[in-house]
């Protein structure tokens, strides 16, 4: 007989250790890629990317994304995935400010914080209930109304300053 399907498709334990060091990789790459030689200051793909008008905050977020559907897949609980959410969603709307968010890139690293949190979860999995697929669904939709605030706030933040200029 087979296995019943669970409600959310989950990681199966001999799998989480790769797993986990993909999304440290990726968490690196995206907020400390390269270390100021002298200081414990890193430099990642995230504050950089979002450097690139009105898509690149969008996709910062989207790649973020990965990390906390990855950690929805390890079993983490809802408590945790929500405060990873909330970490994107800062990163992602102070980012988009043109040069004040670009510094607060350099200095808030989301993602690191995050994969913090799920070492957290995996060090004692067995005491926190995991989240269901349809709290994950939605996580992932907020993201992805977030992603789309991104793209659109900085259009019309544009627009507004273009009739400004113009004076339409």
């Amino acid at each position: 007989m087979s296995k019943p399907l669970s409600r959310f498709y989950t990681i199966e334990s001999e799998v989480r250790a790769p797993t986990l060091r993909r999304l440290r990789y990726l968490s690196r790459l995206l907020d400390k890629a390269v270390v100021i030689p002298g200081t414990n200051l890193g430099i990642g793909l995230d504050p950089i990317i979002g450097l690139i008008p009105i898509g690149g905050d969008f996709l910062g977020v989207m790649l973020s994304a990965y990390i906390i559907l990855e950690a929805a897949r390890l079993g983490t609980p809802a408590a945790t995935l929500g405060r990873m959410v909330v970490n994107i969603i800062i990163d992602g709307l102070v980012g988009a400010f043109p040069i004040l968010g670009d510094f607060f890139d350099f200095a808030w690293t989301a993602n690191e914080y995050n994969i913090k949190l799920l070492e957290e979860y995996l060090k004692f999995p067995s005491h926190r209930k995991s989240a269901d697929g349809w709290f994950v669904f939605v996580v992932l939709i907020g993201l992805l109304v977030v992603t789309i605030v991104l793209v659109a706030l900085p259009v019309l933040l544009i627009r507004l300053l273009w009739g400004v200029l113009t004076g339409n």
